[in-house]
């Protein structure tokens, strides 16, 4: 996949200067920005002083999404203590998590409290976290919503996952001033906790039929966020969509090169390949989808051939059931060959082997 970077380029700096433009005329203070991304000597001076990334993405078992994560009632704080002792006795060290608007909406004090707690948790573990402000994917097919979410429909994958902010909020430009809010107080709030790795402003946007819908919103949360000035690296990930402004965007304004593959080896040293002419670090913030081939045994050796930082979908088999195929249907019993997630609910591998290689991991 080939792209006009002259084209892509023009566009990023249209819609950043009008970013500017609107943040000017609402009477919102831009001094003390930086204008773009990390330098590449930047970048790579970050990468190089941490850890090699061994990750996964988490959302503890008893939760069907973030809402249900992050709402007080059901903020479950001793089963991710839990959990988070089996990822770092099978040798992750970095967690991937998703955050939930509408719950910060409702109460950030304590909203931010819990996040406090849950990095606490994290590095009680040896874990750093990168945290997912907003995300367009939408299993459940509906917007989010406060109070008791419904429980997952047998037999289906991830069948309660809802978007952040929600496609709504996404483009009503209303309710941009409220998430303007939000990437403000949560990166004014940890943007130099050092238990925060990176913030991944934006996951998959565009997914759900959003496409170009998503682009003004990401822009702007690129604004918001480096107005902030946090001392994390920032990105969106390439997943990639169907919009290449938008895959462009993400690229070109991200601090460090984030990317998603689900797919077989080769396929993945095509992406890797591709997005290699950023020339900066790049961590793959998703994959693992055992029944393509997309395994422990076949991917780790690429990205270790690459020194790719890497975070698995899945901790712990849960509400998300994350264990069945994207294809599953109402009905389906767990599946002989798991899709995602590393653990049965009571802490037994689902496989072993595949602990040996976590734990075994490194860059060449």
């Amino acid at each position: 996949m080939v792209y006009s970077h002259l084209r892509s380029g023009l566009s990023v700096l249209l819609l950043l200067a009008c970013s500017f433009a609107t943040a000017a005329a609402e009477g919102q203070k831009i001094t003390h920005v930086a204008q773009g991304p990390w330098s590449k000597q930047k970048a790579w001076a970050w990468y190089k002083g941490l850890r090699p990334i061994r990750g996964c993405n988490y959302l503890p078992r008893t939760a069907v999404n973030d809402t249900e994560m992050w709402q007080a009632e059901t903020f479950d704080p001793k089963t991710i203590d839990q959990e988070l002792g089996w990822a770092q006795q099978a040798g992750y060290d970095s967690l991937r998590v998703f955050l939930q608007y509408l719950v910060w909406e409702h109460e950030p004090g304590g909203f931010k409290k819990r996040m406090g707690e849950f990095l606490a948790l994290a590095r009680g573990h040896g874990m750093t976290v990168m945290f997912v402000l907003f995300d367009d994917c939408a299993f459940a097919g509906k917007e989010p919503y406060l109070g008791k979410q419904d429980d997952p429909v047998p037999g289906v994958h991830n069948s309660g996952w809802v978007p952040s902010p929600g496609h709504i909020r996404v483009v009503d430009k209303r309710y941009w001033p409220n998430l303007q809010d939000y990437v403000k107080d949560l990166l004014g709030s940890f943007g130099r906790d050092p238990r925060v790795l990176a913030w991944d402003l934006y996951n998959e946007p565009g997914n759900n039929h959003m496409g170009d819908k998503s682009l003004p919103l990401l822009a702007n949360v690129f604004v918001w966020a480096r107005q902030a000035a946090p001392t994390q690296p920032l990105t969106v990930g390439f997943w990639p969509s169907e919009a290449k402004d938008l895959d462009e965007t993400a690229c070109e304004q991200s601090d460090v090169i984030t990317f998603h593959n689900y797919s077989i080896a080769q396929s993945l040293e095509s992406t890797i390949k591709e997005l290699s002419r950023y020339r900066k670090p790049l961590i793959c913030t998703e994959w693992l989808r055992r029944p393509v081939g997309c395994t422990f045994a076949a991917i780790l050796p690429v990205f270790a051939k690459d020194d790719v930082g890497w975070y698995n979908w899945g901790l712990v088999a849960g509400r998300t059931q994350t264990y069945l195929d994207w294809r599953s249907k109402k009905g389906d019993p767990m599946p002989k060959i798991w899709q995602h997630d590393i653990f049965h609910p009571d802490g037994t591998p689902y496989n072993p082997a595949e602990i040996t290689l976590i734990r075994n991991w490194k860059p060449e």
